[in-house]
């Protein structure tokens, strides 16, 4: 009873994850934000952007040591470039 009532927390926590920015959140918004994305990965994230810049594609972010394209593809829907504002905005003006 006590393992599904954590397995419960644990889907019911990703399931309400909300998209992230990845060019401007901080590591702990990151790996709240994220499947399979943990602090550590997180903080390699902010790191590589302030490095390197702003991240144009999903493909940018397996440059960033520890994350693959699985990884990547399983957090696609999630992760952002800009502001949903932006986006919209952007979508709006093709």
């Amino acid at each position: 009873m006590k393992k599904l009532i954590i397995l419960c927390v644990l889907l019911s926590f990703n399931v309400t994850a909300k998209p992230v920015n990845v060019n401007n959140a901080d590591a702990k918004t990151i790996s709240e934000s994220l499947k399979g994305i943990g602090q550590t990965k997180a903080e390699a994230i902010v790191q590589y952007r302030s490095d390197n810049g702003a991240f144009k594609s999903l493909n940018d972010l397996t440059n960033v040591k520890g994350i693959g394209e699985k990884t990547v593809e399983n957090n696609a829907d999630d992760i952002l470039f800009s502001s949903p504002e932006h986006a919209q905005k952007d979508n709006a003006a093709k």
